[in-house]
């Protein structure tokens, strides 16, 4: 689906939109579908996994609980049809965002007060977590990378990897080259219920990453609080600022790049230049017929905006919050220190999505839905957690007690200043 608007009235209409298009819909029918998958999970463990993944996926014969979990054999056959050049630049994307993410670690930090009195914060990694790698029509071997990388680097002693059968074999090989040992295969909202509560095969969890369809989703909306997840996943999605100075092509392959995931997903140029939207719209026509996917594009929604004044651009992507945005404007990080919600940002004509998607370093999960305007990427904080330290000897504790049992009697809370009266009494 193709719009080009100029208008506008009928621009604001199609920002409000897409703002509210993005918020998380609750499709009911799907979900009384995973609560059934997700009860049977938890009540009849590896035998409804498998009942499942043979109802809605390929496992091949002879699956059963037996064969649930990845043996070594299958990762070496993985490895036997790989190629080098893929092992060398999965190697090279490991390093990189690797190194980026050691920059996330956050610090412990103690301090001493007068009167001896101690403050802290501890930094603890969590103990296992889950990773979600859709399966269908793509292998996500960066997906592997994306979601795992930061735990590793958090600390994360043990890491559990599920993914729908066959599992193809670059994902098993990025898994391997990342220590991953527990790999099963099993996908859909099934999987994220074994996460959650455990089977006898699948170890539970403390928290589950990654991405996935609407059950996926969903399952991981119902399972919030048994474990923590990392968000719920929206369509995919690309918001390009140019001016009047960027290249067209340029502009019209990163759009097709982004709606080539899913159906769902969507891609908007905003523009204050004619000659760019003009030829944006004539290059995207050309572009399409080349590519393979160009039945998902054409379902997918591609929108060219074309406004006044580049301030209306930057307030059109503030209000739509986009998982991306591409600055193809000059001097671009001038106009950065304007863009308030967006997930990741993408510097000038040499600094396309898929630089973020695979190699650069940063992570490429990215908060969906317009929740960049509160939301961050997935990081190394997402796979700690802090305690927080109190330490107060007595006459620490006896020059606040005079302000603790004001505030604990204003409240009626009349046992919470007894817990310091009777210290002193």
């Amino acid at each position: 689906m193709f719009k080009y608007l100029d208008n506008a009235a009928e621009i604001e209409r199609a920002v409000e939109a897409l703002a509210l298009r993005q918020e998380f819909q609750f499709d009911i029918p799907a979900a009384e579908v995973v609560k059934k998958i997700v009860e049977d999970v938890k009540e009849h463990g590896d035998n409804a996994l498998v009942d499942y993944t043979k109802k809605f996926d390929k496992p091949g014969p002879g699956f059963g609980v037996n064969t649930l979990k990845v043996t070594e054999d299958e990762i070496n056959t993985a490895y036997k049809k790989v190629k080098q050049p893929f092992k060398n630049a999965l190697n090279k994307a490991i390093q990189n965002i690797t190194a980026y993410h050691i920059k996330q670690r956050p610090d412990e930090w103690f301090e001493t007060l007068p009167l001896d009195v101690v403050l802290g914060q501890r930094v603890i990694p969590l103990n296992r977590v889950g990773v979600y790698v859709p399966g269908g029509s793509a292998p996500y071997a960066s997906s592997v990378l994306m979601n795992t990388i930061p735990a590793k680097v958090a600390g994360v002693k043990e890491i559990v990897m599920v993914s729908p059968p066959q599992i193809n074999p670059h994902v098993l090989v990025a898994a391997a080259e990342l220590g991953i040992t527990q790999i099963y295969k099993v996908g859909g909202a099934q999987a994220v219920a074994a996460l959650a509560y455990g089977t006898k095969t699948v170890p539970r969890v403390d928290k589950i990453v990654g991405p996935g369809n609407i059950y996926v989703t969903l399952a991981k909306k119902m399972v919030y609080g048994v474990v923590g997840i990392d968000g719920l996943a929206g369509p995919s999605n690309v918001l390009i600022i140019a001016d009047d100075d960027a290249d067209a092509e340029f502009v019209a392959a990163d759009l097709l790049s982004q709606v080539e995931h899913d159906p769902t997903s969507f891609a908007i140029l905003v523009t204050d230049s004619k000659k760019i939207a003009d030829k944006t719209k004539q290059e995207i026509e050309k572009q399409k017929k080349k590519l393979s996917r160009r039945e998902i594009i054409e379902q997918a929604e591609i929108i060219i905006l074309l406004v006044d004044k580049m301030g209306e651009a930057i307030d059109i992507c503030n209000r739509i919050a986009p998982e991306h945005l591409e600055l193809m404007v000059g001097s671009p990080q001038r106009k950065l220190e304007k863009i308030k919600n967006a997930g990741a940002v993408f510097l000038g004509p040499h600094s396309p999505v898929p630089l973020g998607d695979y190699m650069a370093g940063p992570n490429h999960v990215l908060p969906t839905g317009g929740t960049a305007r509160f939301a961050s990427p997935l990081g190394v904080y997402d796979f700690v957690k802090t305690q927080s330290i109190v330490g107060y000897t007595k006459p620490a504790l006896k020059n606040a007690w005079k302000d603790i049992k004001l505030l604990a009697e204003m409240e009626g809370l009349d046992a919470h200043a007894r817990a310091i009266d009777i210290r002193f009494s």
